[in-house]
């Protein structure tokens, strides 16, 4: 029974971690937000929003990093505590997919990440 409970706890708290950010969904952004721009502006809007993505997401990796050491010594997450980057995560993946679609609609040379 003992075993059972422990296990319960782990589940529970296992699932309240913070999510890995490739397993975050974009929010929707619309491309509208940027039909009135340049190709070069939305190349640099694009390279901005890329990186902030890169540095917002490497901040959600680590809070992802420490829960998965902190539920092992104690069973809470530690961004159920201090939160997490998930949002941002989100939103920024979108800046990038309208700003992607943006380029797309006004013919611009568009270079995607794989």
């Amino acid at each position: 029974m003992k075993q059972v409970t422990i296990a319960a706890l782990a589940a529970i708290a296992l699932s309240a971690c913070a999510s890995r950010p490739e397993s975050i969904a974009a929010s929707y952004v619309s491309h509208e937000k940027y039909a009135g721009n340049d190709c070069t502006q939305l190349s640099t809007y694009l390279s901005d929003a890329r990186s902030q993505l890169q540095k917002v997401s490497a901040m959600q990796d680590s809070k992802a990093n420490m829960d998965a050491a902190t539920v092992f010594f104690v069973l809470v997450p530690a961004s159920k505590l201090s939160g997490d980057h998930a949002a941002d995560v989100a939103k920024l993946k979108g800046e990038v997919e309208a700003i992607e679609t943006a380029q797309v609609k006004r013919g611009c040379k568009v270079a995607r990440l794989t």
